[in-house]
């Protein structure tokens, strides 16, 4: 499969940094480091971080066993006004019932140099805040003081999570130059851990076995006459594991056209409890594959069990289903049901906030709430529907089995000719077209008896932007026009969302300013409530500037403001694969009528570009017939995932595109 193909280039070593150990300390920041104007290796960089070192470290709590504390101290120099917002620093954190982490941040200086000397400035305490992000997690920001072109800022945070099994995720690489990283991990040798690297560069990694021990202390109360407490000290001596993992002049992750996820491709490590074996006990196991992660998932008590509730809707759609007969009838119908009576509060999560029952009453809730309950449904009308674990684009690729790999669900049912996805979160959703955060390479489908199956969320249905337009032009070079666009599937969900946003009248005025200033009349729209059904935008357009008058003769681009004139793709090397989100063709057939007086002297020649493996095509065809023009352009990609072996092509095929699509038309007097 190409989704497996893209995955396996997100976890190739390319590079071996040599890494040298170097040390570093808070609070020595040198006058050379203050002077520095540009970074000596990306000139452009708005800021650099000098130097972050990070450990997670288990320590044994008398009263609470083992816990992990991790430390992070680091030291920012900001080049320019751009880099200001490295001055802001966010660390989150677990704010469960049973699992409450706490931030401190501590030691957080910046400085500037003034006159030749070094001037301090602390974080005061108005400078720290704690932040609600939803009920399972909260953010402790600080933001930096008295920061300047040419200011360097330091900080020390802890992070204190009660759990044994939970190391925090490390990223090496950022959006400006890592000039060195370094991150240890220890724990006891009653723990294994499965480390999981991703990214295009790796750090150096060194391994060493370091002896401990924990001193227990207990107490007993004696008997007799005169009681005596007595307290004793055990002594148990363990092997700690210790890993490091340095990273040196790291280069800046660049941001580029049509990529799904930076960080997907952000050189990282992350660290999985793969098993438990204390003395004397058992060997636990934990998520080791896909069925184990799912199977747990699956037994929580916000999972599987909310599935099984069925008496607070078993009426309702018992009506709601009355006078349908057919499997696509009923799957639509239960869908919209839900869609309109259950609205999505914007967080997300596998597991349900407040339970299918009260997110029914309430009618609001999150998408477990609302899919689990769309999932429930279906299932009690009598169709093979199962939940569908999915990692949005915002949380990143469900690269490696763990739970903490999805944090959405949908639903999908079993037909014979496939799989129907739902999500019933979104207003615009329709079967099989999910709301794009969805669209991220895979899913896992969880069955009743605990058993899962990979499920492809990429759409492979092509949506269509289809545009007919006619104008006619003037001996001064002046048009108009009409023009009717007609959008399916995910072009159709994209135009409802930019119609919800604005009014009418806001919307009609960013057409004509994003089309050359061209004056809009007759406009009308056409199904935008019926999903089901292409939406249809027409209207009627008058423009003053879109020829050019030069010498008596009249230039014109034939397709008008629909032209794209620029490549999204000018990298020489592409690192990311380039993510369409899903198929899709874009179809223009446009009539021009020249003016009286006028006969056409320069044509663009008709052009067909076929990328290999049916991988896109590009037509353009003109012709002329006395005064009329005909031009019909297609540009066809059929995949929605484009890897890098693949983008110098795509960047061709896409050179020759917009060179063809911005030729044009000149027309002289006869």
């Amino acid at each position: 499969m190409k989704i497996i193909k893209l995955l396996s280039l997100s976890v190739i070593l390319l590079v071996a940094p040599k890494a040298i150990s170097q040390e570093f300390k808070l609070g020595k920041v040198s006058v050379a480091e203050l002077e520095q104007k540009v970074h000596p290796k990306d000139s452009a960089a708005p800021a650099a971080i000098l130097y972050k070192k990070g450990v997670s470290r288990m320590e044994y709590d008398q009263n609470e066993g083992f816990c992990i504390i991790t430390d992070v101290e680091a030291r920012i120099k900001i080049y320019k006004k751009e880099g200001y917002e490295w001055a802001n620093q966010n660390v989150w954190y677990y704010n469960y019932t049973n699992l409450k982490e706490r931030v401190f941040f501590s030691d957080a200086i910046t400085y500037n140099l003034v006159n030749g000397k070094i001037e301090k400035t602390k974080l005061k305490s108005d400078g720290s805040f704690d932040e609600v992000l939803t009920k399972f997690r909260g953010v402790k920001k600080i933001t930096m003081p008295n920061v300047k072109e040419g200011s360097v800022i330091e900080y020390h945070y802890s992070i204190r999570c009660p759990s044994d099994g939970i190391i925090r995720d490390w990223d090496f690489q950022t959006s400006i130059p890592v000039n060195y990283c370094e991150f240890k991990v220890a724990y006891p040798e009653y723990y294994v851990f499965k480390p999981r690297q991703k990214g295009y560069i790796f750090p150096k990694i060194t391994t060493t076995k370091n002896p401990k021990s924990i001193t227990f202390t207990s107490k007993e109360r004696g008997t007799g006459l005169v009681s005596k407490t007595e307290f004793y000290n055990d002594k148990l001596d363990y092997t700690e594991t210790e890993v490091t993992y340095v990273a040196q002049d790291f280069p800046a992750l660049k941001e580029e056209s049509f990529v799904n996820n930076i960080d997907n491709y952000t050189s990282s490590i992350e660290h999985e409890l793969s098993l438990t074996q204390f003395p004397n006990r058992p060997v636990k196991e934990y998520s080791t594959n896909w069925n184990s992660v799912v199977k747990t998932i699956y037994d929580y008590d916000d999972f599987g069990p909310e599935l099984n509730k069925t008496g607070y809707f078993e009426e309702d759609l018992k009506k709601v289903l009355a006078g349908t007969n057919n499997q696509p009838e009923k799957i639509l119908t239960i869908f919209n049901f839900v869609k309109a009576n259950v609205k999505w509060n914007g967080y997300t999560g596998y597991s349900c906030d407040n339970g299918v029952k009260k997110a029914y009453k309430d009618k609001t809730g999150n998408t477990a709430d609302i899919n689990l309950m769309l999932t429930a449904m279906l299932r009690s009308a009598g169709l093979t529907a199962n939940p569908v674990l999915v990692s949005t684009r915002s949380n990143g690729i469900a690269l490696f089995p763990n739970r903490n790999a999805f944090n959405y669900v949908i639903a999908a049912v079993e037909t014979p000719e496939g799989f129907i996805l739902l999500d019933a979160t979104d207003k615009f959703s329709t079967p099989n077209v999910l709301p794009f955060r969805t669209l991220n390479w895979l899913g896992r489908l969880i069955r009743k008896d605990g058993s899962s199956q990979e499920i492809d969320l990429m759409p492979h249905k092509t949506s269509n932007d289809i545009v007919f337009m006619n104008y006619d032009i003037d001996a001064e070079g002046k048009v108009s026009g009409k023009t009717r666009r007609q959008c399916t599937d995910y072009r159709a969900m994209l135009s409802r969302e930019n119609f919800e946003k604005l009014k009418e009248e806001e919307y009609l005025e960013k057409l004509e300013n994003n089309n050359r200033k061209i004056e809009v009349s007759e406009y009308s729209r056409t199904n935008e409530k019926e999903l089901l059904s292409p939406t249809i935008e027409t209207y009627s357009f008058k423009g003053n500037d879109l020829c050019e008058i030069i010498g008596g003769k009249i230039y014109v681009n034939p397709m008008l403001f629909f032209a794209q004139e620029k490549n999204p793709f000018k990298q020489d090397v592409r690192e990311y694969p380039v993510d369409f989100g899903y198929p899709f063709q874009d179809k223009f057939n446009i009539t021009i009528k020249i003016p009286d007086g006028f006969a056409v002297e320069t044509l663009p020649t008709p052009v067909a570009y076929n990328m290999e493996n049916n991988l896109g095509t590009f037509k353009f065809n003109i012709l002329a017939n006395d005064n009329v023009l005909q031009l019909m352009v297609i540009n066809q990609i059929n995949e929605a995932i484009i890897t890098t072996e693949q983008y110098e092509m795509l960047k061709e095929y896409y050179k020759g595109m917009i060179a063809k699509q911005t030729e044009k038309i000149v027309l002289k007097r006869i």
